[in-house]
């Protein structure tokens, strides 16, 4: 019998609109360290977006590693839940092994035009079916041998990430 393990891959948004207070954090912590982080590579103070400086500033790529030190401590208080995403129940049920961060577009003068990403990538999860447009998934065995089964929608910022079949 074969098994697909996948991996899930979620994308948060976070831009100045946003109304949790964890994703308001995030977005005046990335924003004041963006600023900080900035200064470096526009020395002469000729630039003032993140597009320019990625163009015109050798090494301002550099920036979405410098940025994402800012929201680590942000990151800790989700518990490895991906936020936002839930079963068919409304019960978060995805835990988040990686992510990546990725600013979107700055403005040092401007934060209303600070849009970051937050890209989670889950646990391994099993793929034990599709239903409509439901996807069934298991984590692993309970005590009991029993799968812990979780059903949900994949939505625009929620998808299959990676793909692995073995032979069991």
């Amino acid at each position: 019998m074969k098994q697909r393990i996948i991996t899930l891959c979620y994308r948060k948004m976070i831009d100045a609109n946003c109304s949790d207070e964890w994703s308001k954090n995030v977005f005046a912590a990335t924003y004041q360290e963006f600023k900080m982080q900035a200064q470096f590579y526009n020395q002469q103070k000729k630039h003032t977006t993140y597009k320019q400086l990625i163009e015109e500033v050798q090494g301002a790529n550099k920036l979405n590693f410098l940025v994402s030190a800012a929201i680590i401590e942000y990151l800790k208080e989700l518990n490895d839940q991906v936020p936002d995403v839930v079963n068919n129940l409304g019960r978060s049920f995805l835990r988040f092994k990686n992510f990546q961060f990725e600013i979107n577009k700055s403005d040092i003068t401007n934060s209303a035009s600070h849009v970051v990403a937050i890209y989670f990538m889950s646990q391994p999860l099993i793929w034990h079916d599709t239903v409509g447009d439901q996807m069934i998934t298991s984590e692993k065995y309970d005590d009991n041998c029993e799968m812990i089964i979780n059903q949900f929608r994949l939505s625009d910022n929620l998808g299959i990430y990676t793909l692995q079949t073995l032979e069991v």
